[in-house]
């Protein structure tokens, strides 16, 4: 699975980069939506997970910006602020919201939910 993240705090993007790695999966990350933008302009993503609040664009922007780019795009956002029950009103078929700090092992299951046809 090919998986773009997307979160303005560097040590966080990173570190779950990393991680999502180590599980086999191929990750590219950004920390600013024009370099995710970018990416997606040259690579092809089964799934972004992007942070719902970012200087400049939010994840919902980012989200509608990516899918001029790549209709086919699954997405997961997550959020420092509130809870998951404050999102599901603006859920999707082809988004959920996970609170961070995230299980591993529960985004995981969610990433598989989302691009599983």
């Amino acid at each position: 699975m090919h998986v773009l993240l997307v979160d303005d705090e560097k040590e966080f993007v990173t570190t779950l980069a990393e991680r999502l790695s180590l599980r086999r999966f191929h990750v590219d990350f950004a920390i600013r939506a024009l370099d995710a933008l970018s990416l997606a302009e040259k690579n092809v993503y089964d799934l972004a997970i992007l942070d719902m609040k970012m200087p400049g664009t939010s994840g919902l922007e980012l989200k509608e910006l990516l899918e001029k780019i790549q209709t086919d795009m699954k997405f997961i956002f997550l959020t420092g602020h509130g809870s998951e029950a404050d999102y599901v009103a603006g859920s999707s078929e082809s988004a959920c919201y996970l609170v961070k700090p995230v299980n591993i092992d529960t985004l995981i299951a969610k990433m598989h939910e989302a691009v599983k046809p």
